[in-house]
């Protein structure tokens, strides 16, 4: 069975040196965008937060256009539904662990916001820095607030852009893993930037190849990264790969349109 692509991108764009030309579409609920550093990845995921504007190109998320062009049409980044957390946490350094989670929830009452930022603070382990400042938090704290703040309002889209860099390895994999399962219960799809081979293969994503601003594959990681696993290594200074995850069963399909 075909399944309905929920995202399609179209995009053209010049950065410094490198000419972005990067045409895909998601329909899993988990994709892995994949490719060494300086391939263009997390300027493809700016220009779908909307916080770059391509020099030409188009983006639908669920039927709704947020990016086109040719037709003038560019929904600005709080209003494209969408969740980005960057390597870099920004989190407001006057506001609370609390309310920086709490900051996209206005649209959810009092008793609403505090069961949702509870939630958030139980999923990333972090109750104990409920009333704790930015400043006063460790790097892989601050990392796991931002991963909070912008799952909180259930984005239609999660874009990560290696946000696990600043977590030790146990830590990383035990958050991955109740992250994904948290994301399958709401069916909310998340595209997720890394140039760990390790980390590809271990998700048992999808996976959308970009090489020097050009997407030049997709599909399920053990297809899309055993073809081209010479090439991949030598890029990315690897030796080995690990053995792959079983691919998504039949239940892990493309997430439904969300309100």
């Amino acid at each position: 069975m075909v399944e309905a692509a929920f995202l399609t991108a179209a995009i053209e764009h010049g950065v410094g040196t490198l000419n972005l030309s990067a045409h895909f579409q998601l329909d899993k609920p988990w994709t892995v965008l994949f490719g060494p550093s300086g391939a263009g990845k997390s300027t493809i995921l700016r220009i779908l937060a909307g916080l770059t504007v391509p020099s030409k190109g188009s983006v639908t998320l669920n039927h709704r256009v947020l990016l086109q062009t040719n037709a003038g049409i560019c929904i600005s980044p709080g209003k494209r539904g969408i969740g980005f957390v960057t390597q870099q946490p920004a989190l407001f350094p006057h506001m609370s662990v609390r309310r920086n989670i709490a900051f996209g929830l206005q649209d959810l009452d009092r008793t609403g916001r505090g069961q949702r930022v509870d939630e958030m603070l139980k999923l990333f382990r972090i109750e104990e820095l409920s009333e704790r400042m930015p400043v006063r938090l460790s790097g892989g704290e601050r990392q796991r607030v931002a991963l909070a703040r912008a799952l909180a309002p259930e984005p239609s889209l999660l874009l990560l852009d290696e946000p696990f860099s600043g977590l030790d390895a146990v830590l990383k994999e035990s958050i991955l893993a109740e992250l994904t399962a948290w994301l399958k219960i709401r069916s909310l799809p998340a595209l997720y930037v890394s140039h760990d081979i390790a980390e590809a293969y271990q998700t048992g994503a999808e996976v959308i190849v970009v090489e020097n601003g050009r997407t030049e594959a997709q599909g399920p990681v053990q297809e899309i990264l055993a073809s081209r696993r010479e090439h991949l290594l030598r890029q990315l200074g690897a030796t080995t790969l690990p053995t792959p995850a079983p691919a998504p069963d039949e239940s892990q399909t493309s997430p439904p349109p969300r309100r």
